[in-house]
């Protein structure tokens, strides 16, 4: 499945001034591209809510050959409820420790050069205090999942990944497309996976011929497909097709046509000034504020 890439994790924020400033200024990401919507996303891409939504894509490079961040903000939610599902997102970058020291971000050392921390909302991240090993910063997502022997055949049997690492006594597997591409690493833990309502995605591309085949495939091994086959459509870009699809402790994947998705993630040189703008522009803080309201929680 060389063919195949792992593209990036959905995060739902409430607070996306603040967001913006953790992963441009503290991990030092870029602003890949920003669009806005009106309306809810066919495939559920900014969860269940049926409102204007904003999505910025952020990472350390093209998205062509970097694990990027989707950041999406819905208008009037101001946070989403934390479950146990996403354990975190590693990565090897000493500038972002340099930049959280410069900026006051709270780090806690958890082993030597290892640094953890949060992005606003809770998101936990994993900061390695060193070069990079490969030109992407962004090494792996780790996942919780309550059996790990069958979350491994599903990645692996079912999604075709390779197993690069497996240990049954820490309860862990890392998995992955490529030697150079961001891992999936699966954590097994005791009881049940809660995605609460901050529950997020992660995206992987196919050559778009394989769209239906893996649906059909699902559906013969009678898993869970979230959306079947549907195309997307993002105002003045390229048209895509995905095919959502849920592992056994429901954690939301998304697989989308290679081609298209390439035209549609090119890197856009206004995406900063796209963000600052809408930023800029959303009053909804200060309206509810100056009601003596709070936002709604996801």
């Amino acid at each position: 499945m060389t063919s195949r890439r792992a593209l990036h994790f959905v995060f739902k924020v409430g607070n996306r001034f603040q967001t913006t400033h953790f992963f441009r200024d503290v991990l030092g990401m870029k602003v890949l591209r920003h669009e806005e919507f009106e309306e809810g996303c066919k495939a559920a891409c900014n969860g269940p809510y049926d409102g204007k939504w904003s999505k910025t894509m952020v990472g350390f490079g093209p998205e062509d050959d970097h694990f990027v961040a989707e950041l999406t903000y819905n208008y009037g939610i101001g946070d989403y409820k934390l479950g146990n599902d996403f354990m975190g997102i590693t990565l090897a970058s000493s500038q972002a420790v340099k930049n959280a020291r410069k900026l006051e971000w709270p780090l806690s050392e958890v082993a030597e050069g290892v640094f953890e921390t949060e992005a606003p909302g809770g998101y936990k991240f994993c900061l390695q205090d060193r070069i990079p090993p490969q030109s992407d910063p962004v090494l792996k997502v780790t996942l919780a999942v309550s059996d790990l022997q069958k979350s491994v055949n599903y990645w692996s049997d079912l999604l075709g990944m390779n197993i690069y690492e497996q240990d049954e006594e820490k309860q862990r597997a890392l998995l992955g497309y490529a030697e150079n591409q961001c891992k999936l690493e699966l954590q097994g833990i005791k009881g049940s996976v809660d995605h609460a309502a901050a529950f997020g995605r992660i995206a992987f591309s196919c050559p778009q011929r394989e769209l239906p085949d893996l649906e059909a495939l699902m559906r013969r091994k009678n898993q869970t497909i979230l959306t079947p086959l549907v195309s997307l459509d993002t105002p003045g870009k390229a048209t895509v097709q995905v095919v959502i699809l849920a592992d056994p402790d429901g954690h939301e994947i998304c697989f989308v046509g290679d081609e298209a998705f390439r035209e549609l993630s090119k890197m856009d040189p206004e995406g900063n000034k796209l963000l600052d703008d809408a930023m800029a522009a959303d009053k909804s803080d200060e309206w509810f504020a100056n009601r003596n309201k709070v936002k709604a929680s996801g």
